[in-house]
């Protein structure tokens, strides 16, 4: 028997004292449960998202520093700790093997994730298989590259992130041919809802079978650097069966995860009993919880500020406030989650009236209903809430404007404009509280907003942090009657019987968002096709059109097309935003698009001749 372990580490960038530290303890915390060989995350040292600093020669050089300080923990245990590595003005990503205060080597990640969310390669070069140099640092000759290790009898070597997901060209194919019996997969893998059973599957459990060993992936945990989220993910797989599977996305500072293997008789090795949830409406309630927890405490904010409209995306926005505390204060204790978000308080609705400040901005065009939805979900989760209204505002800009134009503003004429300078109006009086109260502003915009720029510029896209831009409108409207049920957020009944508006045309209007743009799961689904399938509009009626009516399919891709292509340029100022599904409209971690364009044209031409 061999016990071996993960640790997942939440890390902040280039926060040496921070980064070391959580893996001092976690060092610790391994050698007191008796493990042999513990494997950290990907990029741990640095931290992952260090962006173009990669490309510096002082980062790698004091990563080695933290290195040196590291080894100085390691007797009586084998760790795998990740950092960059700097040779002739090349970066590569390695994993580095400290054994009993020795370091036998490094190795190098031979992959590099260059798609979706990641830009590897603009940082770091790619290892060439088998190939091995030996590198000196001070007086010490160090083995780096495509290297096997072995402790205790058990050879083993390394797929570092990527490395595991790549199929065919999978190092893990070459280390079995070199007879290893367990492979380490150090990883940096971004959260997205339903990846960790995709993860599972088709990294480590397949990764076992193939390869005939025992394999064992480690995740970076935590919102590390601002739009990633890391769930801190430990998977420890024996041919095809799973011997232990971590708890996701924990609010500590490192987690460890580990189990007692026979090498030699499977049969024999242990398996630990996980009691991770991997249903996507709580993976999303934790994930954003984690986010928002990370994000304040590490920007060193006092809180976050919410123009709460009663709508569902602000609303969604408030009970993931509400979420995060009451997580976090569960698991860590009452005294830990003060000390970390710097407030005191010894219950839910108390550090929540603390931590989020609410807004109710009204106009002539407002409801009674949207404000008592307000209302009510802010009293039901603590939150400090304000009213009152803008007219006063929005008169003011537009009688300046009808005196510079000669002519009084009319819905008939000027329906965008008069809807804009409302919600324009509430921007400088959210900010100024948000600063008062030096708190995160948060933006209510969601992604299916973003896709056709139904949104208003430096109105509800105004503020610091977005977090729910990554989120189609259709899954945040099911996942707040989940959330009424399931997380018993009842503060959500009212907003939950509303139908989604803008609430910007006068109220005998009857304004609702779907009828401005179409039904939003027609728009779910044009995404999908169009955006995250890649596919032309003539390509994406053929998919779509046995379940639509021709006429009504062809206007709302039109539609789609024509505003995707003309709101560009909102979506490249969009407030940063955590990455939460498989598809992200985020130009900066994502999906890039010309902000000029033909606006598909041609295209749409030819969905007009079908």
């Amino acid at each position: 028997m061999l016990k071996i372990g993960g640790a997942t580490v939440n890390q902040i960038p280039f926060d040496w004292n921070n980064n070391t530290n959580n893996i001092l303890e976690a060092i610790e915390e391994a050698k007191k449960q008796q493990i042999k060989i513990l494997c950290f995350p990907e990029l741990c040292v640095t931290g992952y998202g260090c962006e173009d600093l990669f490309l510096s020669d002082w980062l790698s050089e004091h990563a080695w520093k933290e290195v040196l300080k590291i080894r100085e923990y390691t007797n009586g245990i084998t760790i795998c700790i990740g950092l960059p590595v700097r040779l002739d003005g090349i970066t590569y990503n390695g994993s580095c093997v400290i054994s009993d205060g020795k370091i036998i080597g490094i190795t190098f990640k031979q992959n590099l994730a260059r798609d979706g969310v990641h830009y590897e390669p603009r940082w770091f070069d790619p290892w060439i298989p088998y190939r091995i140099i030996e590198i000196i640092r001070g007086d010490e000759k160090i083995q780096a590259g495509d290297l096997i290790y072995e402790i205790e009898g058990i050879k083993f070597g390394f797929e570092i992130c990527e490395d595991g997901w790549r199929k065919n060209y999978r190092p893990g194919y070459r280390l079995m041919e070199r007879g290893v019996h367990l492979i380490l997969n150090p990883s940096a893998s971004h959260f997205a809802m339903g990846k960790s059973l995709l993860r599972e599957r088709e990294v480590v459990l397949d990764g076992s079978v193939n390869f005939n060993c025992v394999y064992l992936f480690t995740n970076l945990l935590g919102n590390e650097a601002g739009k990633m989220i890391y769930d801190g993910d430990i998977i420890i797989s024996q041919k095809e069966k799973l011997l232990a599977v971590n708890k996701r996305l924990s609010f500590r500072n490192f987690n460890i995860l580990a189990c007692d293997v026979d090498f030699k008789n499977p049969a024999n090795s242990q398996v630990v009993i996980s009691d991770d949830i991997k249903d996507k409406n709580e993976e999303l309630a934790q994930a954003v919880a984690l986010a928002l927890y990370d994000y304040i405490r590490k920007s060193k904010a006092k809180g976050f500020v919410l123009s709460l409209s009663g709508g569902a995306d602000s609303s969604c926005c408030a009970v993931f406030v509400a979420e995060m505390v009451k997580r976090a204060s569960s698991e860590l204790g009452w005294e830990k989650f003060n000390k970390a978000l710097s407030i005191q308080a010894e219950s839910v609705h108390e550090a929540v009236n603390k931590l989020l400040t609410c807004a109710y901005q009204g106009t002539t065009n407002s409801s009674s209903q949207t404000f008592n939805a307000a209302k009510t979900l802010a009293e039901s989760i603590g939150a400090e809430f304000h009213q009152w209204t803008i007219d006063e505002e929005v008169n003011s800009y537009s009688q300046k404007i009808e005196k510079a134009i000669g002519r009084k503003l009319t819905w008939e004429e000027d329906d965008v404009t008069l809807q804009n300078i409302q919600a324009r109006s509430r921007s400088p009086i959210i900010w100024m509280l948000a600063n008062v109260k030096r708190a995160v502003l948060l933006t209510t915009s969601n992604r299916s907003e973003g896709d056709v720029g139904y949104a208003t510029m430096d109105g509800d896209t105004s503020g610091s942090l977005s977090p729910i831009a990554g989120l189609s409108k259709v899954f945040i409207l099911q996942w707040l009657r989940w959330a009424e049920k399931e997380l018993n957020q009842t503060g959500l009944n009212a907003v939950n019987n509303l139908r989604p508006t803008a609430e910007l045309r006068p109220l005998e209007r009857n304004q609702t968002d779907e009828d401005d743009l179409m039904p939003y799961a027609v728009l779910a689904e044009i995404e999908k096709w169009a955006i995250y399938e890649r596919k032309s509009p003539l390509q994406v009626y053929e998919v779509m059109k046995i379940n639509y009516e021709p006429d009504a399919l062809k206007l709302w891709i039109k539609k789609f097309f024509r505003l995707w292509a003309a709101n560009q340029w909102k979506r490249e100022r969009l407030a940063p935003a955590f990455h939460l599904d498989d598809l992200n409209v985020d130009p900066r971690t994502w999906c890039r698009f010309p902000i000029l364009s033909s606006g598909f044209s041609e295209e749409l031409s030819k969905l007009d001749q079908y």
